[in-house]
């Protein structure tokens, strides 16, 4: 992903492109403020009533990076990354709320959790390995024996084109087995934030069209909607049973109650989209949150057995770390 922001960065000015004169980041100097304001906001010298006026706006936001942090954390220590090491949510939503306090101060950027950045962060550090392929993976076309077939001629040989069972025993298939858990990227990244502060990098990051930037956001949005569970259920509802893996879990599912689950997710979406598109569109987070009671009182109510919702919306992470949360709901 670096290396793709560079290049297209260095595209932009590479021949004719650098007639189109692309908008470029704005940035300001070495470690100062955008807008020429000093680094500590002067709070004290607000009137009481802008602090009633901002608290509604607060709680919103506070609902946010409450969802929006834990629920990135929990995705990124979910039940196909084999982790050793215990989490500690409430200990990082501590120190979260310590620096939250301190962006406020300095008027800037409050730090949380991002999706889909934290679980591409850890799949960067997963270990594979290799593991023989079961056999409910292989083909049927892929063997040379198979239930109920008769050969027949072939026009060239009289050997059909398949794969004999010895060599389809040799298929294999990458797992993971392990992470690489440590603390150093995460400082690293941080530090790094500090070093593009500085002018020299301040006078790189200009160059940066902005373009380039959307593409990155462009590009990570959909690799998440690529892995996205609504986009799985989506392609099993329209792909042809023959060709969808004996091992997949929504096989113990009806299709019906799949598309119910699905329509019902839909939903929750499209409020969370129409609200955006609102004034009142800083109070996203507030529907968002207001699905998890729906999830927890409503839909146990509707046609689904507990071992299709627990196929449908099981949990993200594995026992192991839902422990540190109080557990599954």
């Amino acid at each position: 992903m670096p290396i793709s922001v560079i290049a297209c960065s260095g595209l932009a000015y590479w021949g004719r492109f650098n007639l189109a004169n692309p908008l470029t980041l704005p940035t300001s100097g070495a470690f100062l403020p955008a807008g020429g304001r000093p680094w500590l906001v002067k709070f004290w010298e607000l009137d009481g009533k802008w602090v009633g006026i901002a608290l509604p706006f607060g709680f919103a936001l506070f609902i946010l990076f409450y969802f929006d942090h834990n629920v990135s954390s929990l995705i990124a220590q979910g039940s196909e990354f084999p982790l050793r090491k215990p989490p500690g949510f409430h200990w990082d939503f501590f120190w979260l709320g310590i620096t939250t306090l301190i962006a406020g101060l300095l008027g800037i950027p409050a730090p949380n959790g991002l999706i889909p950045q934290a679980p591409m962060h850890t799949s960067s550090l997963v270990v594979m390995g290799i593991r023989p392929k079961d056999d409910t993976e292989k083909s049927p076309f892929q063997l040379g024996v198979m239930q109920n077939y008769e050969p027949t001629d072939s026009p060239t040989d009289g050997t059909p084109n398949m794969m004999s069972e010895e060599e389809a025993d040799t298929l294999v298939e990458e797992h993971a087995v392990g992470v690489v858990e440590q603390r150093v990227s995460n400082l690293a990244q941080g530090a790094l934030c500090i070093v593009l502060m500085t002018g020299p990098f301040q006078h790189v990051l200009g160059l940066v069209p902005r373009g380039v930037l959307a593409g990155l956001f462009w590009f990570m949005g959909t690799d998440a909607l690529r892995t996205s569970g609504v986009t799985e259920k989506l392609l099993y509802l329209i792909r042809d049973p023959s060709l969808t893996s004996r091992r997949e879990p929504l096989r113990q599912v009806r299709r019906s109650r799949v598309a119910l689950f699905v329509a019902i997710e839909l939903l929750g979406f499209g409020a969370t989209m129409a609200i955006t598109q609102t004034i009142a569109a800083i109070g996203f987070p507030i529907v968002i949150m207001l699905l998890v009671p729906i999830r927890t009182l409503i839909i146990p109510r509707l046609p689904f057995t507990d071992r299709e919702l627990a196929v449908l919306d099981g949990p993200t992470a594995s026992p192991f770390t839902m422990a540190s949360v109080g557990g599954s709901i």
